[in-house]
């Protein structure tokens, strides 16, 4: 399954469009008032999914992942030198990233591919791909990509 994330050129908070490969909408995603990131995921009907909240006093950017009211896991930023790397702690998923922080993969813990997470260059706003081996999963990849792409903005 394949979904195309993209981030609205005009808005004040952080919203995002995440599309189908047909170019049906998938979720919507509204940036809320909060000391930190707070990212709120709807299905096309308007009901909330899902959330990533930033965690603000942390050393590094940590963002909580929520459905509902329940807390799954969380995504944190490692101090490294060379590369981008996050700690998932989520369904026992594992993260890793390139050099130049546009490619992730998630792998499950025996190290089989969950997704891929690929930012497109040359776009006016941030875009990504996010190939998900099974639609079940995509939810949580599209939260871990939402908590990586704000950690990147806060890095900024």
């Amino acid at each position: 399954m394949r979904l195309l994330f993209k981030q609205r050129f005009f808005s004040w908070l952080d919203s995002y469009d995440i599309y189908y490969e047909d170019g049906s909408v998938a979720y919507t995603v509204e940036g809320r008032l909060a000391w930190g990131h707070k990212l709120v995921i709807c299905s096309p009907d308007g009901a909330e999914v899902g959330t990533v909240r930033e965690e603000v006093l942390t050393f590094l950017p940590r963002f909580a992942l929520y459905l509902g009211e329940r807390e799954i896991g969380a995504v944190r930023r490692e101090l490294t030198l060379f590369r981008p790397s996050y700690t998932l702690d989520c369904l026992g998923w594992q993260i890793d990233g390139d050099f130049m922080q546009w490619d992730y993969t998630v792998c499950d813990a025996q190290g089989g591919l969950v997704a891929t997470i690929s930012k497109e260059l040359f776009r006016w706003t941030d875009t990504y791909v996010l190939d998900v081996q099974d639609p079940q999963n995509a939810l949580y990849v599209l939260m871990i990509a939402l908590a990586i792409d704000a950690a990147q903005c806060s890095k900024s």
